[in-house]
């Protein structure tokens, strides 16, 4: 089945849905990493991409935007930043695949015992929550924000850059 766009999924409405451990089927998830960077090392600076309305944020989303701000910060600032994944996705997405085509009718039920089956996970944001974090030196200042601005073209939601400087 081909993947539902990122509006159908982006409310948050429902209950919360994530215990694992009663339903079979459920994908992997997409995001393969939670920290990059160099994950020892003490920045300065901590910028984050905060949200400023509640959505839900699929996981492939949340990938697309670290593999965009990973790009950018190779190239601008190469072992000299952590980025940091906040939080993870917890959501289990639900879906009802429609039988489709010539003699579906016959076939399905429509919206009868409508449950649907797991599809994939999101992360529910509230307003203000953030979702990736830099930390880095002020000399990368300008390719920080540049890496979560290119990282939030990817997310379903409006969000904002919150700097936060550290005494070293």
């Amino acid at each position: 089945m081909v993947r539902k766009p990122a509006r159908m999924y982006r409310k948050v409405e429902g209950q919360v849905y994530t215990r694992r451990e009663y339903m079979g089927g459920v994908p992997a998830l997409r995001v393969t990493q939670f920290d990059t960077g160099d994950l020892r090392a003490h920045f300065a600076l901590e910028l984050s991409l905060g949200v400023e309305e509640a959505a839900q944020v699929r996981d492939v989303a949340l990938e697309a935007a670290r593999i965009s701000a990973v790009r950018v910060l190779e190239k601008a600032a190469p072992n000299e930043y952590h980025l940091k994944i906040r939080r993870y996705p917890h959501q289990i997405l639900r879906e009802h695949k429609m039988a489709t085509g010539a003699g579906a009718d016959r076939i399905s039920d429509g919206m009868r015992r409508a449950f649907g089956k797991p599809v994939g996970h999101a992360v529910r944001t509230e307003i203000g929550g953030e979702l990736l974090t830099i930390y880095t030196t002020v000399a990368h200042l300008a390719a920080a924000k540049e890496a979560l601005r290119k990282a939030s073209h990817k997310l379903p939601c409006p969000t904002r850059v919150i700097i936060t400087e550290h005494a070293s």
